[in-house]
């Protein structure tokens, strides 16, 4: 096989952000699935990899969970025989204390999967820990998102998980708001601050760095496009020399007043940059826009 398929198994406990790590995945250029029966997917697989040309490596991330009615011992032997014919196969196991999972099915208000069965919430969430534990046991990461809201679980995922590193350096793009907080994890951190700011114009207010019209309104501007220049020339200087470093991903973080305009128009603008450069592994990440 020419190319590498990266494979992951997203499941665990129904409540505990399995849905938002796939969508995450899913945001990342994964091909996902959902709940799929066992016995559809190996040809689920052999489909996307059938239409993934052969020297392009293939990111496929699929989701079980006990709407499956999938055994453990069949999934992980499903996984096994993944592995054994050339696949990289990973199997992330997603968990959450009691009292957070009744918290979050007590605010959305949904059924667990498993009361079906006449068990009490309670019941079923515990019922669902004790059959699942063989895939707890053999998954190569367990998240506990105990804790963690969907902006915490979703930069979880994209920095250790979704991008494929395998001795490559992977560049994040983030955007934030100075007003809560600079992100501890950022390796440089830029204030766009100084930038003229489209918030004061009432017809860009509603919109974000991502939308067309600010995206032009801000490269009209000169200190952008001086402010844009010299950041390129500084990433381009010293991420190249990161790539000797023992680091798997490299956070490179944008701040302005909201998070909203200029701050989401640099990560994005240094992201594509990055990408033209021939960085493979790059994502971003809006902190605020979540």
């Amino acid at each position: 096989m020419s190319a590498k398929v990266s494979l992951i198994i997203v499941s665990g406990l129904s409540g505990s952000g399995k849905s938002i790590a796939l969508k995450t995945f899913e945001d990342l250029d994964y091909y996902c699935s959902d709940n799929l029966p066992i016995g559809l997917l190996p040809d689920f697989v052999r489909s996307v990899l059938a239409r993934q040309p052969e020297d392009t490596d293939a990111r496929i991330a699929i989701g079980i969970d006990a709407r499956a009615r999938t055994s453990p011992e069949q999934l992980l032997a499903w996984r096994q025989q993944a592995i054994d014919n050339g696949l990289d196969a990973q199997l992330l196991y997603f968990e959450a204390d009691r009292d957070t999972l009744l918290a979050r099915y007590a605010d959305t208000r949904r059924r667990h999967p498993l009361s079906q069965l006449g068990l009490s919430l309670p019941e079923a969430i515990e019922h669902e820990r004790q059959i699942s534990a063989p895939l707890r046991a053999q998954a190569d990461a367990v998240i506990d998102t105990t804790g963690m809201n969907v902006h915490q679980l979703r930069r979880k995922v994209i920095t250790e998980f979704a991008l494929a590193t395998h001795g490559k350096v992977s560049l994040l793009f983030e955007s934030f708001a100075y007003k809560r907080g600079v992100p501890t994890e950022a390796d440089f951190v830029f204030d766009a601050r100084v930038l003229p700011n489209p918030h004061w114009n009432p017809d860009l207010r509603v919109m974000t760095g991502r939308d067309a019209p600010v995206r032009e309104y801000l490269e009209q501007q000169p200190d952008v496009a001086l402010y844009s220049e010299q950041i390129i020339a500084l990433l381009d200087t010293w991420l190249p020399r990161l790539r000797h470093e023992t680091r798997s991903y490299v956070t490179i973080a944008f701040g302005c007043t909201g998070g909203k305009h200029r701050s989401v128009y640099m990560a994005e603008r240094m992201a594509r940059h990055a990408r033209e450069q021939g960085w493979s592994d790059v994502a971003t990440f809006h902190r605020e826009q979540q």
